[in-house]
């Protein structure tokens, strides 16, 4: 059985059961779009615990609210199918900008008219093959227009995050934003801030995945929203890009070029390192005579980024991630010109692919060449993983069996192995304990001296 099989199910047991029971939300939208929803809403004038006799399997914890969500059998991707089942109803007051401080069990009229968007708002009883709509959600879907049920801002007093969500709903479906709507939005965005950072992080997840991603980048600074979200970006709406005898723009409109360009399915940290690449430039900005300069704009922005995840609080993966790809999204462009004991590591991390996404896109953005990334891409295509990546010729186990003990010294033979490895100097670990023992005849560099790669 299939989600929708079984949403199709729930309606058809409560209509026998007497109750009316329609779809609701997202997922007339969508159908209505001919898209596929991700998930299956049904609203109902069944009470919570009137649900019990008909449902057996069921989850009541926000039943307080008229939501059951009602569980079903496994899918066909082996998980259980469900569908949330939600009484019809009136909302009282929000006193924390994000749910209602209590509910009234209403009409479907009712209920329609406390949601957010027309386009949201409208009901389909599946049974009948039948539209409801008390909002006018059709009509703005045929004009490919976003507009807030009623008032704007009382549907954004109610709950804030809706501001955000206005833009991840035009940007999705490429719709314009009725005047009155985004006039209040803009007026309101500074509140976003009122909303938890995880609820705003996973607006931004499913904002920046979408491929109409940078039309939403441009909607959030429309509507205000870069200063409450990402403040550190706000100096990229004047900073100059280009030569100062040549400029090209701001570097915000070169950010959003970089993102325009991201081509294929685009994970969330490759989006929003895509955003961040450069944000390190502002703090780092100077100007000679003839050119600006950067220096170590990209470590400044790693540790940026860090705590811009931080704020957000996106995952460990996503922030080690998002960071990885801002503190390299320079590196391979000498990559045709590299030593190997350099690139080799880079081109078997486990972000390659992304970051070279992020070059190319980059690049693409700047009007420059793509050789460094063609280059990366023949060497990850035409090279043995076991010569990018070779089985260490020498361990620990090896110099401790030599006598060593663990500590710098220790590490500065491992390094210096595994270099003339990746070097293609060593090629066993009889070659790489022989360079060990002529590495520990030698005498020490004196102070100051550089090192072989300069």
């Amino acid at each position: 059985m299939t989600e929708r099989e079984f949403a199709l199910d729930v309606v058809r047991r409560l209509q026998q059961a007497g109750y009316a029971a329609l779809w609701a939300g997202g997922c007339v939208r969508d159908e209505h779009l001919g898209l596929s929803p991700d998930d299956y809403d049904v609203a109902t004038d069944a009470r919570p615990d009137q649900l019990r006799p008909l449902f057996k399997h069921r989850n009541e914890i926000g039943a307080s609210f008229g939501v059951v969500q009602v569980i079903g059998p496994r899918g066909t991707d082996g998980e259980w199918l469900t569908v949330e089942v939600a009484t019809f109803r009136s909302d009282g007051t929000y006193t924390d900008g994000r749910r209602p401080d209590s509910v009234v069990f209403s009409s479907p009229e009712e209920d329609a008219k406390r949601r957010d968007f027309t386009i949201n708002g409208m009901f389909f009883d599946p049974v009948k093959a039948q539209l409801i709509d008390y909002v006018g959600g059709q009509a703005d879907l045929r004009a490919k227009v976003l507009r807030a049920i009623g008032n704007p801002a009382e549907r954004f007093t109610e709950d804030k995050l809706r501001i955000l969500r206005a833009v991840r709903m035009a940007t999705r479906f490429d719709l314009a934003i009725d005047p009155e709507t985004q006039a209040a939005a803009t007026q309101m965005a500074a509140q976003i801030s009122a909303v938890s950072p995880e609820r705003i992080a996973e607006e931004l997840r499913k904002l920046l995945t979408h491929p109409n991603r940078a039309r939403g980048l441009w909607l959030l600074r429309e509507f205000g929203l870069i200063e409450p979200v990402l403040p550190e970006m706000v100096p990229a709406f004047t900073l100059p890009q280009g030569l100062p005898s040549a400029p090209t723009g701001t570097l915000w409109e070169h950010t959003v070029r970089v993102v325009e360009e991201l081509k294929g399915p685009v994970s969330f940290p490759l989006a929003f390192a895509a955003i961040l690449h450069d944000v390190g430039k502002p703090r780092t900005f100077a100007r000679t005579p003839d050119r600006y300069t950067f220096h170590r704009h990209e470590h400044v922005g790693k540790q940026m980024a860090e705590a811009i995840a931080d704020r957000l609080r996106l995952s460990t993966a996503e922030k080690t991630r998002i960071a990885w790809l801002v503190e390299k999204h320079q590196y391979l462009a000498d990559a045709p010109t590299m030593r190997a004991s350099k690139l080799k590591p880079i081109l078997v991390h486990p972000g390659i692919r992304e970051l070279l996404e992020l070059h190319r896109a980059d690049a693409l953005a700047t009007g420059k060449g793509l050789d460094h990334v063609t280059f990366c891409e023949r060497m990850l295509r035409d090279t043995p993983p076991e010569e990018l990546n070779p089985a260490p010729a020498v361990t620990g186990d090896d110099l401790i069996a030599m006598g060593l003990k663990p500590g710098r010294e220790f590490k500065r033979l491992l390094d210096a192995v595994r270099e003339a490895q990746l070097e293609g100097q060593i090629r066993s670990k009889a070659d790489g304990l022989q360079f060990v023992r002529e590495l520990r005849s030698a005498p020490p560099p004196a102070p100051g001296t550089p090192s072989p790669e300069g």
